[in-house]
C-alpha cells in the first residue's frame, strides 16, 4: 500500500512542478542595492510550493524504491502469447488529471482545500484500482506499458497481465519478471532463448 501511495506521488511530479512555478513568490531584484527579503517572508509566502517540494521528494524516494525493487531476483521467464501496447494510459492520466488540476486558482484557500480533497480522492481511486502503472512520470523516464497474456511453466496461461518495461516487447518474446502487484509486473527480455 505504501509503495502504491509513493507511486501516486511519483505520477503527480509534473503537477507538483507546475504548481511550484505558478505559486512560488520569490522576489527578484537585480540592482546592486539589493537586500535579502528574509527567511520569514519566503516561508510564509511559499507554503504551497514547499508542500509541493516535499511531495516531489516523496515521489523521488518512491522512484528510488521502485528502481531498487526491480533489480531484485526475477521469477522464471514466460512467453508472451498476446500483447497490446497500452502506453496511451500515460497520456490519459496526464490529460485527465494533471492538466485540469493546474487550472485551479491557487490564490484562494478554498480552491487549495478543494485541490487537496480532489488529489486525495483521485489517489484513493488510483490505489484501489491498481492504476499506478498509468504513470506519466514513468513514461518520461522511458518506461513502456503492455497488457499481455503469457504461457508460464506447466502450460499455465495467465491473461490480463500488465507489464512495465524499458524495452520494446513483441509477440513470442520471453520475458523475466518481478511482481509489483498480483497482475502488474516489471519485465525485461530474457535473451537466453534467442
Amino acid at each position: 500500500m505504501i509503495r502504491k501511495i509513493g507511486l501516486y506521488f511519483l505520477s503527480l511530479w509534473l503537477l507538483f512542478f507546475l504548481i511550484i512555478i505558478i505559486t512560488a513568490d520569490i522576489p527578484f531584484y537585480w540592482s546592486s542595492d539589493w537586500e535579502f527579503v528574509g527567511l520569514n517572508y519566503l516561508l510564509l509566502n511559499n507554503i504551497v510550493p514547499m508542500i509541493c517540494v516535499i511531495a516531489l521528494l516523496i515521489g523521488a524516494l518512491s522512484y528510488y524504491d521502485f528502481n531498487h525493487r526491480i533489480t531484485g531476483t526475477p521469477e522464471l521467464s514466460f512467453e508472451i502469447t498476446e500483447i497490446e501496447n497500452i502506453d496511451y494510459e500515460h497520456l490519459t492520466f496526464l490529460t485527465t488529471y494533471i492538466v485540469s488540476l493546474v487550472c485551479f486558482n491557487f490564490d484562494s484557500i478554498r480552491y487549495e482545500i478543494v485541490l487537496v480533497i480532489v488529489l486525495v480522492v483521485i489517489g484513493m481511486i488510483y490505489i484501489r484500482t491498481d492504476l499506478f502503472y498509468a504513470n506519466p512520470t514513468l513514461a518520461i523516464l522511458r518506461f513502456r506499458i503492455y497488457k499481455v497474456s503469457g504461457s508460464f511453466r506447466n502450460n499455465e496461461t495467465r491473461n490480463g497481465i500488465v507489464l512495465i518495461c524499458r524495452e520494446v516487447l513483441n509477440l513470442n518474446d520471453r520475458v523475466k519478471y518481478i511482481k509489483i502487484d498480483e497482475r502488474i509486473y516489471y519485465a525485461y527480455k530474457d535473451n537466453t532463448y534467442e
